[in-house]
């Protein structure tokens, strides 16, 4: 259950839009693949926010359940990918963090 959330500095966000658009069903597929989940568990959001002149102007916030094949290790691998891939769509500084809930206590209606 990825749930990433891509926050775009307002001002970078139009000129990125499109490729951003464009990038969001291979990373989707990368994902997927990598953390071995159906596309449909997948959650995405794209957001235009303020940004600090000297901070990354993208920033990437992946939440999912732990599963004993996501050790450290692992997910910093995908968080380059995914570095990779949305740097490389919005031709911005890119940072990622990724973070596992805690199982008891996620709770998801759809």
């Amino acid at each position: 259950m990825p749930n990433v959330k891509i926050y775009v500095d307002e001002a970078l966000f139009p000129t990125c839009r499109d490729g951003l658009i464009a990038a969001l069903p291979q990373l989707r597929d990368m994902l997927c693949s990598a953390l071995k989940v159906d596309p449909s568990a997948c959650q995405f959001a794209v957001l235009p926010v303020i940004a600090m002149s000297d901070l990354p102007r993208v920033n990437v916030e992946m939440h999912l359940l732990p599963h004993p094949d996501r050790t450290r290790e692992r997910l910093t691998t995908i968080a380059a990918a995914i570095r990779d891939q949305i740097s490389s769509a919005t031709g911005a500084r890119t940072a990622v963090r990724i973070a596992t809930l805690a199982p008891e206590g996620y709770v998801a209606l759809k």
